[in-house]
């Protein structure tokens, strides 16, 4: 897309730039897609950026038997236009000097769980000083039981643990719990904790993700992977932030990505 020139405020950077207009107001959107570490530049004063960061998924455990696995937490959310749950608080950025670089991070998803292998929590994401956590990797067996860990999402408890972990305050929620039986729970999500699984069912799913709008359209981010599915689990979307699912081999999280929009 061919951007509007002359108009202030004006950013640099960015894997995807374009412009939107919402009831009449005309936003520039950056969209950061890219694994590590880039740059925004103000290149003039930006009075109000919306932001969105969504860090990157836990991986999924595995077993075995991939019933007793937890999947992993979502990465946690951190956004101006989400008003609940995980989102965190709804304010704007004041960028008020004129080329003043704020470095952009974008979380890898956690490694899933495999045959002698561990599996990871997610990487964390950022804007400036604005820190979205990585999800917490899914309960696994890797010389013995391995519980599952916090993040910005809690990664699901296993058959051989009781409890999911728990989430960030403004950012996610906790994993589900395993009550009386062997099969394992899904992680948290950014909009919910998983629930329990305290009936030993198969694919007991994660919690639920949040959706966000700063692109223009609602998207669903940060969906906890779910728990026991028994299969080789695929890896989550790219840029989702959404946990792994946990089975015979676990899935990765998926990646994690960082938006933001100001009105020109």
């Amino acid at each position: 897309m061919i951007l509007r020139q002359g108009f202030s405020p004006v950013g640099i950077g960015g894997d995807d730039v374009y412009e939107i207009e919402i009831s009449g107001t005309v936003y520039r959107v950056h969209v950061f897609t890219t694994i590590g570490e880039s740059e925004f530049i103000a290149a003039s004063p930006i009075p109000n950026l919306e932001y969105l960061v969504v860090a990157g998924g836990g991986g999924g455990g595995a077993n075995s038997n991939g019933t007793q696995t937890g999947g992993g937490g979502a990465g946690g959310v951190r956004s101006t236009n989400t008003s609940s749950g995980g989102g965190g608080a709804n304010e704007t950025l004041l960028l008020a000097s004129t080329g003043l670089s704020y470095t952009v991070v974008v979380g890898a998803g956690g490694a899933g769980g495999a045959s002698g292998f561990n599996n990871q929590n997610g990487g964390n994401s950022s804007f400036g000083s604005i820190i979205a956590l990585g999800g917490g990797k899914g309960s696994t067996v890797f010389s013995g039981w391995q519980p599952a860990s916090t993040g910005g999402c809690g990664g699901g408890a296993g058959g051989g643990s009781t409890a999911g972990a728990s989430g960030t305050t403004n950012q996610g929620f906790a994993g589900g719990t395993t009550v009386g039986n062997t099969f394992g729970s899904g992680g948290g999500g950014a909009g919910g904790a998983a629930p329990d699984n305290t009936t030993g069912i198969t694919n007991s799913p994660g919690g639920i993700g949040i959706s966000n709008s700063i692109t223009g359209s609602a998207v669903t981010y940060g969906t906890g992977g779910d728990g026991g599915t028994n299969v080789g689990a695929a890896s989550a979307t790219a840029n989702s932030g959404d946990g792994g699912n946990g089975g015979i081999s676990g899935g990765a999280g998926g990646s994690g990505i960082v938006i933001v929009r100001y009105a020109i």
